[in-house]
């Protein structure tokens, strides 16, 4: 487990910090990345998921660097909770309203968070 630096504040709103994430992950070729909207359901823990896969535990963890990096760079933001990064089957980065999951393919298989919360509202975008 990794405890980073409290967050700042943001200028812009959640749904352009979830932009800002999935253009993070596009650049280092993420697949199957989903955003999940868990606003309108009961005893959500945060506003967003944001989940995608790697291809390997090298691609996953470079997944991860990125968005910290991009987000830090762009909007002085840093995440609350980052936990995983040691073995990189799964990489959770926690910016408050937005929750990252970052899988290791297989890994993704097994813990099946798409179903779990199959209620909330799911934006799911293409490979670039």
């Amino acid at each position: 487990m990794t405890k980073t630096s409290p967050a700042v504040p943001i200028a812009s709103d959640s749904d352009s910090l979830c932009d800002l994430i999935i253009d993070a992950i596009q650049d280092i070729k993420g697949k199957k990345i989903l955003k999940l909207d868990l606003k309108e359901l009961d005893e959500s823990p945060a506003d967003y998921f944001v989940i995608c896969e790697g291809e390997s535990h090298t691609q996953v963890k470079g997944i991860s660097d990125n968005i910290y990096k991009r987000i830090r760079d762009e909007t002085g933001l840093r995440p609350s909770w980052t936990e995983g990064e040691q073995h990189a089957n799964w990489i959770l980065v926690d910016y408050f309203d937005i929750v990252i999951h970052i899988f290791y393919k297989e890994t993704r298989t097994f813990y099946d968070l798409e179903d779990l919360w199959s209620d909330a509202k799911i934006t799911e975008y293409e490979n670039i």
